[in-house]
């Protein structure tokens, strides 16, 4: 058999794996050199002639004559009476070229390097897949829906690449079915073994601001920019922007006529609620935008300790914390800073008492997951129903009918 059709029976794979003949050529190269040097011990007298246009290679091996009495023939050498087989004429001391078919190397050397060339190439493609793949970290991508497991959904993109979108990484609403086309972004890139292993992710802050640059064309543009997102994925997001141009209503044009811009982006995220702000570097005015719908009454804050006390009426505490302290929660994921609620009025009546107080009765952590909802006092508690207080914090009904037991018995005092 010929080394052209050997090379042939070896690359018939190449047009699967998308891999260019005179890449496939350069790997045949270092796979034939392996295999000389285990066969020889050396390729260094050795010449491989790649014509990557005909798909051909010739290997040819360079000898030094020697004497037929020299007993200890290195891989460099051929005894006189071998070369004038080759050639009648040759001298001791001259050189000789003899080409070497493929063939000679034996079956067994040809099936190992069949085995060495399909994983040389397989190394090749995931080298290929890992730079391709690690310049699209933080981008969009769509894949298909391939296997839905318990804990991950594989995916399969256009070139049958494997994306992998785990559980944690997915909405809490994502519910995908064999075929889907899925949207998200490439989160990371990593090395299992020698293969890469590529992760998407719809929970990410980063997906969220990428659909804005894909949906509304002012942010594709620059004119607007997004200066910071923060989400609680498949509940609620708050996105702020800005823009160069004071002719640009940066939260108009991102929101559109009746919410038709957002629209789309707030059915990919299972229908999260999408607060659009405009960005500040007036701290207060900052602060005060970020806990819309609430309206603030005025702003005290620490910014050595990054904190700040936020004063609002009663009616409109409810509005800051919104429903299981997301608002708050974001307002202050938004700003960088620790927001504390104050209720104007509350430090009127004489008969209330701070739930700090009662730190010897109630643990501290069990104070803090009230506080977290805006409820500091014993009677902002005691006017709670308890299904509600439940719902909204991550206490058990005993733990909280025991801290209205505490409540209730100082009063009665």
């Amino acid at each position: 058999m010929e080394n052209i059709a050997l090379i042939e029976s070896f690359s018939e794979f190449k047009d699967d794996k998308l891999i260019d003949r005179v890449t496939l050529m350069a790997i045949l190269e270092d796979v034939f050199r392996n295999a000389l040097k285990k066969k020889y011990g050396s390729d260094d007298n050795f010449d491989i002639i790649i014509n990557p246009d005909k798909g051909d290679m010739e290997i040819w091996r360079r000898r030094i004559v020697v004497a037929d009495d020299d007993l200890d023939l290195e891989n460099e050498e051929i005894t006189l009476t071998e070369a004038r087989k080759i050639e009648a004429d040759f001298e001791i001391g001259e050189e000789v070229s003899e080409e070497v078919k493929l063939i000679d190397l034996g079956r067994r050397a040809i099936l190992a390097l069949r085995q060495n060339l399909i994983s040389k190439i397989h190394e090749h493609d995931n080298t290929n897949l890992y730079k391709q793949f690690k310049d699209l970290v933080g981008e969009i991508y769509t894949a298909e829906v391939h296997h839905v497991r318990p804990r991950v959904v594989i995916l399969i993109d256009d070139e049958g690449n494997e994306i992998v979108l785990p559980k944690e990484k997915q909405i809490p609403s994502d519910f995908f079915r064999k075929g889907d086309n899925v949207r998200g972004i490439i989160e990371s890139v990593e090395l299992k073994g020698n293969k890469p292993q590529i992760i998407m992710s719809r929970t990410a802050d980063k997906f969220l601001e990428k659909l804005f640059e894909q949906e509304i064309p002012e942010v594709f543009d620059g004119l607007i920019m997004i200066k910071n997102v923060v989400r609680i994925p498949g509940e609620k997001a708050k996105v702020a922007v800005d823009s160069y141009d004071d002719r640009i209503d940066p939260v108009g044009a991102c929101v559109g006529m009746k919410g038709s811009r957002i629209h789309g982006i707030v059915r990919e995220l299972g229908n999260e609620n999408i607060d659009v702000i405009n960005y500040t570097t007036n701290l207060q005015l900052y602060i005060t935008r970020a806990l819309s719908p609430a309206k603030v009454s005025s702003v005290k804050i620490d910014e050595e300790k990054k904190r700040a006390e936020v004063f609002l009426k009663l009616e409109e505490v409810s509005k800051a914390i919104g429903r299981g302290g997301h608002n708050i929660k974001l307002a202050g994921l938004l700003t960088g800073y620790e927001l504390d609620v104050i209720r104007e009025g509350i430090a009127a009546e004489e008969d209330d008492v701070e739930l700090t107080e009662f730190s010897d009765e109630i643990d501290g952590w069990v104070i803090d997951e009230f506080a977290k909802i805006g409820l500091d006092t014993a009677r902002s508690i005691l006017n709670q129903d308890v299904a509600d207080l439940v719902r909204r914090t991550d206490l058990e009904e005993e733990t909280i009918l025991e801290v209205i037991r505490i409540l209730k018995e100082e009063f009665q005092d």
